[in-house]
């Protein structure tokens, strides 16, 4: 089923056989026409199979870049490939090789990568993560829960790049992995807590490391919380999702300046 609260009036079956009896219909009459144009083809000749064939293939065509285009309308309105995978029956994995980049995401050099637009409800989320499979996840595990206005960096520096240039919306939540190059999320938090306009921005930890001088250290600089990232992928989804309920929907945010 395309969604959890979706329901079809046919089964899948059913839904099929009127597929293809309307595509069906529509490929015969194309080849018929297309005949029609032709000087008539030799008794026993396999023109108007191929003809059909041909139309057949163009359909398809046409149908998967419609397909592709309803699937950026359903990202756009905030679905993410969890749901597209599911509305075709098949796995995200597989909705996200069939359609790439739906959320822009880059190997570039370390920058800002607006992952999300068009929030249902103005909720900001600044991820700052350099591992981009990490960050695909946590764009994925937002999106079950609906529209986040996400935008992810790579390192400290471009964190506070962000934060800091006049215009850029300030976030309601900082989710932080601690191991990036250039500026690692020890010092940025550091600087974060320190600095009078920013330290009240909730910042969640969310690292691979269990040692407990890390967790120890992100609660002495004060973090907000600290969270050890799980192996396992659906345990995953789940801890970022639980953050984000608390935080987003919850926990009273701090009024914008």
């Amino acid at each position: 089923m395309p969604g959890k609260n979706f329901r079809l009036r046919t089964t899948p079956e059913e839904t099929a056989a009127v597929a293809d009896a309307a595509v069906g219909r529509l490929a015969r009459r194309l080849t018929l026409q297309l005949l029609e144009e032709d000087p008539p083809a030799p008794e026993g000749a396999p023109v108007r199979a191929l003809t059909l064939l041909y139309v057949l293939d163009q359909l398809q065509q046409a149908a998967e870049r419609l397909q592709r285009s309803a699937a950026v309308s359903a990202a756009r309105a905030g679905a993410g490939y969890p749901q597209l995978g599911a509305a075709c029956g098949m796995t995200r994995q597989g909705a996200r090789r069939r359609w790439p980049g739906l959320f822009h995401h880059s190997d570039e050099a370390p920058m800002e990568h607006p992952m999300m637009t068009t929030p249902a409800r103005p909720f900001d989320v600044l991820l700052v993560e350099d591992d981009m499979a990490d960050a695909l996840l946590i764009e994925e595990a937002l999106s079950e829960r609906g529209a986040r206005n996400l935008v992810q960096v790579t390192d400290g520096v471009a964190a506070l790049e962000h934060l800091r240039t006049p215009g850029n919306p300030r976030p309601d939540l900082i989710v932080l992995d601690l191991n990036m190059p250039r500026m690692n999320g020890r010092e940025l938090l550091r600087i974060l807590k320190t600095d009078e306009d920013l330290q009240t921005i909730p910042v969640v930890v969310l690292t691979t490391s269990a040692a407990p001088e890390d967790v120890t250290g992100a609660y002495t600089s004060h973090a907000n919380a600290y969270v050890t990232k799980p192996v396992n992928l659906e345990q995953f989804e789940q801890a970022v999702q639980s953050i984000d309920a608390f935080y987003l929907d919850t926990a009273t945010r701090p009024p914008r300046d």
